[in-house]
C-alpha cells in the first residue's frame, strides 16, 4: 500500500449508537478507506480530525488496533441488550488493512461470542475469508452482508472506484457467501444519475445479483454532502467534463431532484417486475444514506 500513511489509534469506545436507523448500534473498525471512491459520503468524517477528505481519505488511514478489545468488553457487560450492530457504515472494513490487522474478524468473534446480531456492509471479496465466524455468529445471533455493486462496466467502476475489486470478484464473494448460507444482499448503490442509471445498467447488476445468490436488492440514489461534492465534481472534471454543467444544475443542494431519485426508482420497480418476484422475492428501495455523521465512529 504505496501512499498510505497508517495511524494506530487506540479506541475507548467501539460501538456507536444510533438512531432513526433499522438497527441500533454501528462499528467502524477504521477511519479513512483505501478504496477511495469518488462518490463516498463519508468523506467529511476525516475533517473531524483535520484531515483532508478528499485527497487524504485513501492515503491517511486511522486504525482502532484494540477495537475488538473493546468491543468484547462492551458487549460482555450486563447492561448490554444484544441489539442489532452494523459493521462499516463510514469505512469499509475489509479493506485491505484488514488483511493485516484483521480487527474486523475480532469484532465478529466477539459478537459471536456474546451473541449479537450483526450487519456487515463492504466492497471487498476478502469477507469471504471469514465465512467460518460469519455462520457460526448467524447460528448464534443472525448475521447479514451487503456487498456493494453500481455497475457490472468494469471500466467505469474503476474510474468510480479506484481500488477496489472488479465487479466480477465482488459476485464471486456473493455467491461463495450464499452458498455458505449466510444472508447476503447487494447494494445496487451509489446510482448516479446519467452515468449508471439506464435500465440495462440497473438490470445488468440485478440479475447478476439473483444469479449469484443474492437473497435481495436495495438501492440509493447518489447524494453530494461538502467534501464528498468536491471530489465528485473533480471526478466529473477528469472523466466526464460535458456533465459538468448538468451536475452542477441537478446538485445545486445534497439531493438530486425529486424527479430524479422517481425516475431512479420506477426503474429499479420495472427491473423487478422484468426479473419475476418468485425468482427474486425482495428488492429495496433505501433512501440517501445520511450516516456519515450519525455513523463515524
Amino acid at each position: 500500500m504505496r501512499g498510505v500513511e497508517v495511524i494506530e489509534q487506540t479506541a475507548k469506545s467501539v460501538l456507536n449508537a444510533v438512531r432513526g436507523m433499522p438497527f441500533g448500534w454501528s462499528i467502524n473498525p477504521y477511519r479513512g478507506c483505501y478504496h477511495q471512491c469518488r462518490f463516498c459520503y463519508a468523506r467529511r468524517t476525516h475533517t473531524y480530525l483535520e484531515a483532508d477528505g478528499s485527497t487524504q481519505w485513501g492515503s491517511r488511514i486511522y486504525v482502532k488496533v484494540n477495537a475488538a478489545a473493546v468491543v468484547r468488553t462492551e458487549v460482555a457487560a450486563r447492561s448490554w441488550k444484544h441489539e442489532k450492530v452494523t459493521i462499516g457504515t463510514a469505512t469499509d472494513p475489509y479493506q485491505p488493512l484488514e488483511g493485516r490487522y484483521r480487527i474486523t474478524r475480532g469484532i465478529l468473534e466477539a459478537l459471536r461470542d456474546y451473541p449479537t446480531p450483526a450487519g456487515i456492509i463492504t466492497r471487498s471479496p476478502l469477507i469471504v475469508r471469514d465465512i467460518d465466524v460469519l455462520q457460526s455468529l448467524a447460528r448464534v445471533a443472525g448475521v447479514s452482508v451487503s456487498v456493494s455493486i453500481a455497475t457490472l462496466d468494469e471500466t467505469l467502476a474503476r474510474e468510480l472506484e479506484p481500488t477496489v475489486a472488479p465487479p466480477r470478484q465482488r459476485l464471486r464473494a456473493v455467491r461463495m457467501l450464499a452458498e455458505a448460507g449466510i444472508d447476503v444482499s447487494v447494494a445496487l448503490a451509489p446510482i448516479l444519475p446519467q452515468i449508471n442509471d439506464s435500465a440495462e445498467s440497473i438490470e445488468a447488476v440485478v440479475r447478476a445479483a439473483r444469479d449469484a445468490g443474492a437473497r435481495r436488492v436495495w438501492h440509493n440514489t447518489l447524494n453530494l454532502h461538502d467534501v464528498t461534492r468536491d471530489e465528485f465534481f473533480r471526478y466529473l472534471r477528469e472523466s466526464h467534463p460535458a456533465m459538468l454543467a448538468t451536475y452542477a444544475q441537478m446538485y445545486r443542494g445534497k439531493y438530486a431532484p425529486r424527479a430524479v431519485s422517481d425516475a431512479i426508482d420506477e426503474r429499479v420497480r420495472a427491473v423487478r417486475s422484468s426479473t419475476h418476484e418468485t425468482h427474486f422475492p425482495r428488492i429495496v428501495t433505501v433512501q440517501p444514506l445520511q450516516l456519515a455523521l450519525a455513523l463515524s465512529s
